[in-house]
């Protein structure tokens, strides 16, 4: 029985935590804009195009300590 009066303390307390941390979040608009980082990975303008195989042979047979 005297656990209770420890674990309830804990459990008010968590709440309290979890409470300000949604609401910091809420605050600091982390919520804001949901579907941007979804469709961000689908247009990716930061890829490189891949070299031909034929370069990519010759870049894999270089050692890596050497400079071009």
């Amino acid at each position: 029985m005297n656990i209770i009066f420890v674990l309830i303390p804990i459990a008010i307390l968590f709440v309290v935590i979890a409470g300000a941390v949604f609401f910091w979040a809420i605050r600091s608009e982390q919520f804001e804009d949901l579907d941007r980082q979804g469709s961000n990975i689908l247009f990716d303008e930061e890829q490189r195009p891949l070299p031909p195989p034929e370069q990519q042979a010759e870049q894999e047979s270089k050692p890596h300590d050497q400079q071009p």
